[in-house]
């Protein structure tokens, strides 16, 4: 909507809709909060996916995991009977040729989907030269290799701010909920809380013998080391979303 390539789009004669794996209420909850001019739509039993894959569009990806990790960062009940889908982009003709289609592939590059999307004017132009191209050129091949939004940063310091996020208690996601901040600034917020946290530890060494604070510090390492593994061993439960499942 910002950089007009959702006018774009419908002065083509097309229209821009949402899919997500929310339930609806969370799709409209969404559609006012970001106010967002086209059709947010909810579908958590993952039937427009499917059908999606089931036609030979495209295929997503599912997690399949726990969703605790999910749920401590939202205040909100998380909803997903099957699992949630990975960000996809899929433009069609009336006549159902492919015009344009993208999807996240979960890794340890993009965080296991968390970022790195394609950027709304890379999508437009490809769809423009799909358009261009005219029917006989077929159905769009997928794009693997889009100009993106934004890099994932490296993963040291993603696992560092989902700490310093959960307080030093256990990692917190950044979960979209109504009324909150984005999250870039929601990140960084986080990522400052380590400045109070390590001047608490030197102050510890400063009045508290060595050892006691090494044995504390070293039971907060592995308390948090437990935490990760336990709640985003879940996000590595990835599928693709196929018709016959």
């Amino acid at each position: 909507m910002n950089e007009g390539v959702v006018e774009k789009i419908r002065a083509a004669g097309g229209e821009v809709y949402a899919i997500t794996s929310e339930p609806q209420h969370l799709a409209d909850q969404a559609h006012e909060h970001w106010e967002l001019d086209f059709e947010n739509v909810g579908d958590p039993h993952q039937e427009i996916s499917r059908t999606c894959s089931e036609r030979g569009w495209l295929t997503l990806y599912a997690n399949r995991g726990d969703l605790e990790f999910l749920q401590r960062g939202a205040d909100w009940e998380v909803e997903h009977p099957k699992g949630y889908f990975q960000p996809g982009v899929l433009a069609l003709t009336n006549a159902g040729r492919v015009l344009y289609r993208w999807r996240s592939v979960p890794s340890a590059e993009n965080l296991n989907g968390t970022l790195a999307r394609p950027t709304p004017q890379h999508a437009w132009g490809a769809i423009e030269r799909s358009l261009g191209a005219g029917d006989a050129a077929g159905d769009a091949a997928h794009d693997d290799d889009p100009v993106i939004d934004q890099a994932p940063p490296p993963r040291a310091l993603f696992l560092a701010a989902l700490i310093a996020n959960g307080w030093f208690l256990g990692v917190r996601s950044f979960a979209y909920s109504p009324g909150v901040r984005s999250v870039p600034s929601r990140f960084a917020a986080a990522s400052s809380r380590w400045l109070l946290f390590l001047a608490i530890w030197a102050a510890a060494l400063a009045f508290v013998p060595t050892v006691l604070v090494g044995l504390a510090f070293a039971g907060w390492v592995a308390w948090i080391v437990r935490d990760i593994r336990r709640t985003l061993g879940g996000l590595d439960v990835q599928e693709e979303l196929v018709a016959d499942r």
